[in-house]
């Protein structure tokens, strides 16, 4: 059995005393995973990172916690987002989006922000990675008004019918984490029936979110089965047939990414 977390965040601090050793471990028990880049310095680390493993691949992006109100700054910025993200170990523009629940100060130039990476993003012939937090409509919106040529991901995607169900009819997939696992997390089982196999992606958003038994602990790629076996038991398929799936899908949607 292979898993694949698609959404990993080893360029994160919390993993600077052992990143080395932790990745090697995930890798051994067959696990891949995508690292996904947040601001310019972690879009760079991830890709310093994956140049390192032929396994590992990566995501380039600025995320809406990162936007700052000066403007001239941000284009700037995603100049170099897009001069990095040529890189053939980047698969996707992100985590881009919007987050009002951190962020309600600045929404204008986060939606400005996001439009712009989405632009980067067809412009390099990739699809994009989505960060949404109460949000939801706005988010939406923007997608429909500026079509994403190769669709993307939502990442640890709000367990929201609304959102599922218009991200599936756009050609989006949708990603899901720990978060499915917590036992207070009530309409998770709802929410997977409705999601096609198909459509289906795994993550951690490690070193964020571990999943049940490990909630509370530092999260990594080796906790992804956790997540698969719970999508499982409510699709009712084995732990081996959703990572197979994800598998499938993970190279359908970050095309550069090749079943081995």
């Amino acid at each position: 059995m292979k898993l694949y977390d698609s959404h990993a965040h080893y360029n994160d601090e919390k993993f600077d005393e052992d990143r080395k050793e932790i990745i090697e471990k995930i890798l051994n028990e067959n696990i891949n995973f995508i690292i996904a880049g947040y601001n310019l310095k972690s879009s760079e680390d991830a890709i310093k990172i994956s140049e390192k493993y032929k396994q590992i691949y990566c995501t380039c992006g600025i995320s809406p916690n990162d936007i700052i109100e000066d403007k001239n700054q941000m284009l700037k910025q995603l100049n170099k987002i897009e001069e990095i993200s040529q890189n053939n170990k980047v698969v996707a523009i992100g985590e881009i989006g919007l987050d009002y629940y951190w962020n309600k100060e600045n929404k204008k130039i986060q939606e400005e922000m996001f439009i712009k990476q989405i632009e980067i993003a067809n412009k390099l012939d990739l699809p994009i990675v989505i960060h949404t937090r109460e949000a939801i409509n706005d988010t939406l919106e923007i997608i429909k008004n500026n079509p994403v040529k190769n669709k993307g991901v939502f990442h640890c995607c709000p367990l929201n019918k609304y959102l599922v169900e218009e991200a599936i009819k756009m050609g989006f997939y949708i990603s899901f984490s720990g978060v499915i696992t917590f036992k207070n997390c009530k309409n998770a089982d709802e929410i997977i029936k409705i999601i096609p196999e198909d459509k289906i992606l795994i993550e951690t958003d490690s070193p964020y979110l571990a999943p049940e038994p490990n909630r509370g602990k530092r999260n990594d790629s080796r906790n992804v089965k956790y997540v698969a076996k719970k999508i499982a038991m409510v699709k009712g398929k084995t732990i081996e047939e959703i990572a197979d799936i994800t598998y499938n899908n993970i190279s359908k949607i970050f095309r550069k990414i090749k079943r081995c």
